[in-house]
């Protein structure tokens, strides 16, 4: 970057002393008050030239981590034809989050939300042995996805600015290598750019792959819970998974019985009900978590192999009664497709699921042992026990089951992640119960695997002339994302505090009062900041008050700040301080320069 100053006599720059209305996290309110970025629309940010100076550093520090693994940089359109998208059935898996648009000829294009299908057709036609493998290629590349709800600034955009990168090589020993190479790139970045990380286990959701783990950047204001154990590791919510419960001993467990339960079809009747009504052999109370409560879900599955269309499934999960589903984690377990509450139509057009009174005796297994030709399919949550005794459904109205035991009087079709995550639940590595904290995320790596080689047809012949599959990584970082969660944890409530690594200057030069000798030492410590390198923001603006030009400083977030002013003139120093105003010093003249450059190595080194 050119060490020629920044003069803000010139420089296109306008400060706002009030928060935008619509700015909704300190991130947004600081950039666009500091004049770093303006809202063009709802998602959709203009850079202005200080934004630009420190995205511009973002991107050469992730380019040095990133050249310095052996990958290579390249740049696609970001305009993409649907045919490579349709391919790998994510013209339909993205659903409505992605920009569909038709060209004058009437041909299907995309916005790219990312480039897999066009770094894998572009391998695919350049190389065909292993001998040219492996190979990383990436890219730092403007992405678009129609938010349903943008928020957060840049944290949460329409249009956002992506580090995309993907690994490619002959056998699964090479990806695994490729991932953990990138993996460690990242931690670095993160480092160099003082944000705050932790690596997080993952769901792979649309991108695929046989592993994930995202980098989120701990702050309040983060869309995801990130679930830590005492061990040091952490989940993502969606992704955690819940040990498997000891399995029960059910040989005193009395045989089920129906038994009527009228106006008993919310939890708490239940209860209720079966505590006046059927009191327990063992003197304990009946509670919530004694219910298998069984809901009703539809899976919007894409077109397969076996269905022309998008189509819609019925399946029912049974989870305990004391327990909320978390449909982002249940979600998670269908992926490909989409869940949804199932509707009235739904429940009208299956007159075995009787409302309120839903049971597993009409579902999966146990519908399928009676002859019922395509059941609907029944799934219980991990933490339903084998052997575990039930209170739940029998299928008919106002009546319900009684002693009915997970493994002896019925089975399912599976095991889904089904409900919240609690404090308190066991991690999944069994090193304790689990805490909670709110992320950001930042970055994200996958080990793909065969998914875009075999869609696409990308082959290269083996070591004995066999075309084999070629496996793949992907890593992507959110650049301006990055630069918002830098700014959303290095600010206080005068503005922003910018790492020096990443700062739009390394010092902020201001020239105060109306005396021109201030004017002329500031000019003289500006040509020898210049001169050694330095990257200086210089306020020159003659008709603009101290007490405006101090704000200003506080707000944009320079790391350094040399007064010259009054000091100057009578006592022939210049303060050289902190931009927080900590770390105070008044220097002489000819000795600032050196003073400002000894402490920003200080800085840098950190």
């Amino acid at each position: 970057m050119s060490s020629k100053a920044l003069r803000m006599s010139t420089l296109f720059l306008r400060t706002l002393r009030e928060d935008p209305a619509d700015a909704d996290v300190d991130s947004a309110k600081l950039l666009q008050r500091a004049g770093y970025i303006r809202k063009a629309a709802p998602g959709i940010w203009t850079w202005l030239p200080l934004g630009l100076r420190v995205l511009d550093k973002i991107e050469g520090i992730i380019r040095e981590e990133i050249n310095g693994i052996g990958a290579q940089e390249v740049h696609f359109p970001a305009l993409l034809p649907r045919e490579p998208y349709e391919a790998t059935h994510r013209w339909e898996e993205y659903g409505e989050n992605i920009f569909r648009l038709k060209d004058r000829h009437g041909a299907d294009y995309l916005l790219a939300p990312t480039h897999e299908e066009m770094f894998t057709l572009l391998v695919k036609d350049m190389y065909s042995s292993y001998k040219d493998l492996p190979v990383t290629l990436y890219q730092i590349q403007t992405k678009y996805r129609d938010e349903f709800r943008p928020r957060a600034g840049l944290i949460r955009g329409r249009e956002f600015i992506m580090k995309d990168a993907y690994s490619f090589t002959v056998d699964e020993e090479g990806m695994r290598k490729a991932y953990m190479d990138e993996r460690g790139a990242y931690e670095r970045i993160f480092t160099r750019l003082d944000l705050k990380y932790v690596p997080v286990f993952a769901m792979s959701g649309p991108m695929g792959g046989s592993a994930s783990e995202e980098f989120l950047a701990p702050m309040p204001i983060g869309e995801d819970t990130f679930a830590l154990a005492p061990s040091g590791k952490a989940w993502n919510v969606e992704a955690l998974t819940t040990p498997e419960p000891p399995v029960e001993d059910y040989s005193d467990t009395p045989a089920a019985e129906k038994v009527p339960t009228p106006d008993a079809m919310s939890i708490d009747n239940m209860v209720a009900r079966a505590n006046a009504d059927h009191p327990r052999s063992d003197g304990r109370q009946w509670q919530a978590s004694d219910i298998l409560k069984n809901v009703v879900i539809a899976v919007k599955h894409p077109e397969d192999a076996d269905h022309d269309k998008p189509w819609r499934e019925l399946v029912v999960v049974g989870v305990p009664g004391d327990r909320v589903v978390d449909m982002k984690r249940l979600e998670a377990q269908f992926t490909p497709a989409e869940i949804e509450e199932a509707t009235e139509d739904d429940l009208k057009a299956h007159p075995e699921l009787v409302r309120g009174y839903i049971g597993p005796m009409a579902l999966g297994p146990q519908a399928a042992a009676r002859g019922v030709e395509h059941p609907i399919r029944y799934f219980v949550d991990a933490h339903i026990a084998h052997g575990s005794a039930w209170f739940t459904g029998a299928d008919e109205h106002e009546v319900d089951y009684y002693n009915l035991v997970y493994g002896r009087d019925f089975t399912a079709d599976g095991t889904v992640e089904a409900v919240e995550v609690r404090h308190g639940d066991m991690s999944p590595d069994g090193s304790g119960p689990l805490s909670f904290e709110r992320g950001v995320e930042i970055g994200q790596v996958f080990q793909l695997g065969l998914k875009y080689s075999n869609a696409l047809g990308l082959k290269v012949l083996d070591q004995n002339g066999k075309a084999v599959p070629v496996w793949m990584g992907c890593y992507g970082i959110g650049v301006s994302r990055v630069l918002a969660c830098v700014a959303e944890t290095h600010h206080d409530d005068k503005g922003l505090a910018w790492p020096a690594v990443i700062a739009p200057a390394q010092v902020h030069v201001l020239a105060t009062g109306k005396n021109a000798e201030a004017f002329d030492a500031a000019e003289k410590l500006v040509a020898e900041l210049e001169d050694r390198g330095i990257e200086v923001l210089y306020d020159d603006r003659k008709k603009v008050s101290p007490g405006v030009k101090f704000k200003d400083a506080e707000l944009i977030g320079v790391p350094l700040v040399a007064v010259v002013g009054r000091d100057t003139v009578n006592n022939g120093t210049i303060e050289v301080r902190d931009r927080d105003g900590s770390n105070s010093e008044a220097v002489a003249v000819d000795a600032a320069a050196q003073t400002i450059a000894d402490r920003l190595a200080a800085l840098l080194d950190k």
